[in-house]
């Protein structure tokens, strides 16, 4: 079932992104994992705005992938660059349709 991370990022000091996003990705390809998105481009449709200034969005081929990616010791060090620099929260979420109505999602 895949899995897919959602990074939400409010940067405070980007000194930590050219070496985080010329490496990280490959750790999460290493784990299965491809980007979908990695953009500054975030606009609100509906509700109050959140205070991001990035947002991610990865899919990886099982929860066990994407937990793999987030706890590889390869990782660590870009881990506490990104914590020390922004406000981060990494959300999990499987392709899953909670209502169960529709037919091309597994009902969740």
């Amino acid at each position: 079932m895949t899995a897919y991370v959602i990074a939400d990022i409010k940067m405070r000091d980007p000194k930590w992104v050219p070496a985080y996003a010329a490496s990280v990705h490959d750790l999460v390809h290493k784990h299965g994992g491809k980007y979908l998105s990695r953009s500054g481009n975030v606009k609100t449709l509906e509700g109050m705005p959140l205070d991001t200034t990035l947002i991610a969005l990865m899919a990886f081929p099982s929860e066990a992938a994407a937990r793999a990616f987030t706890n590889d010791p390869a990782y660590a060090p870009f881990v506490s660059a990104r914590q020390d620099g922004s406000d981060s929260r990494f959300q999990l979420i499987d392709d899953t349709d909670l209502a169960g109505t529709i037919p091309y999602l597994p009902k969740g």
